[in-house]
This record gives C-alpha cells, structure tokens and sequence, in this order.
C-alpha cells in the first residue's frame, strides 16, 4: 500500500497526522469543492463529508474554517500541490521552523540596523 495518495491535483501523505478517509476529504476541499461535491466523491453523505471535515478540523488544532485546516495541513507536510510535490520528489515536506524573535525589546539603534540588513538581503 502506497504511503501518498493523489486527488484533484494534490499529493497526501497517509498517517502524516490524519487518517486516510480525513485525508481524502481535506484534499478534495483543497480543490475548493464544497460538501455536497466531497460526499459525490467519496461515496459518502453530505454529513459524512462534514463530518470527516470536523474531525480533521479538530486535529489540525481546532481552525475556523475549512479554507484553515488546508492550509494547517499543507503548513505541516500533509498535503501539497502535485506540481511541488513533483518538484520536490518522493521526499516528505519538512514542516516549517518557528521564527524565534528576541526575548529583550531591540533598542532603536538595533532596529535601524536589522531594517538595513532585511533591505540588503531583500535587493540582493
């Protein structure tokens, strides 16, 4: 059994973080189907769809939205479009490193100078 599964243009990972059926569901939502579209997809209800939508939702740490828990799981690895997850190749997605910020507020000084090295780095 293939650890990838492939839908509407999007690569997932299976147990990269939800199962395969929640999977299958937030891919199909990627491709901005509604939940009438994902259950026609699926084989399942209209509320099965909303269902498994929820439960990913929960998952990925409780999003707002739909729109939300896809960009949580492309954030994390689980899903992503099939022409990056080509250029890529078979390798799983990294998950994004968290920005450490200072813990002393920079003096004006400071500021001024990280903007002049963020302008450099932003031109070159």
């Amino acid at each position: 059994m293939p650890n990838t599964i492939t839908i509407a243009g999007w690569k997932g990972w299976i147990d990269a973080g939800l199962p395969r059926r929640q999977l299958e569901a937030v891919m199909h939502a990627a491709s901005d189907k509604t939940a009438k579209e994902i259950a026609r997809e699926m084989g399942i209800s209209p509320d099965g769809a909303r269902q498994r939508l929820d439960e990913a939702r929960f998952k990925l740490g409780m999003q707002r939205t739909t729109r939300g828990t896809v960009l949580e799981a492309w954030k994390r690895g689980i899903i992503a479009p099939l022409a990056i997850a080509l250029l890529l190749g078979s390798s799983h997605l990294q998950q994004v490193p968290t920005v450490r910020r200072p813990a002393v507020p920079r003096t004006y000084q400071q500021a001024r100078i990280a903007r002049k090295v963020d302008e450099l780095a932003f031109v070159a």
